[in-house]
């Protein structure tokens, strides 16, 4: 059993912080990339940031200069969120693309999401 368990979510004024945490923990072999992906209604699931195992970094352009992407060694990704708009209110979904056993192919796996709302 994998699990992928975010916190941080939750209500803040534009042009606020919040930060994400995501840790992943269960039967784990290697991890390759660990993202973040939002989805609002009617509106499929995009990337918001993404960091390879190989120690790079993408963002969508929406969020670049705003968001940070980062992770550790104990299988837990950040995502730094900072001067949020309303526009990024969303529910946000950590990723983690993995393997399980040495022999088993990557999959994908995915948290339960959590709702990041940008109001006044």
């Amino acid at each position: 059993q994998v699990q992928l368990v975010e916190s941080g979510g939750g209500l803040v004024q534009p042009g606020g912080s919040l930060r994400l945490s995501c840790a992943a923990s269960g039967s784990i072999f290697s991890i390759n990339d660990m993202g973040w992906y939002r989805q609002t209604p009617g509106k499929e699931r995009e990337l918001v940031a993404v960091s390879t195992s190989g120690g790079t970094t993408n963002y969508a352009d929406s969020v670049k200069g705003r968001f940070t992407i980062s992770r550790d060694s104990k299988n837990t990704v950040y995502l730094q969120m900072n001067s949020l708009k309303p526009e990024d209110t969303a529910v946000y979904y950590c990723n983690a693309k993995l393997r399980i056993r040495s022999w088993t192919t990557q999959a994908d796996y995915w948290g339960q999401g959590t709702q990041v709302t940008v109001s006044s």
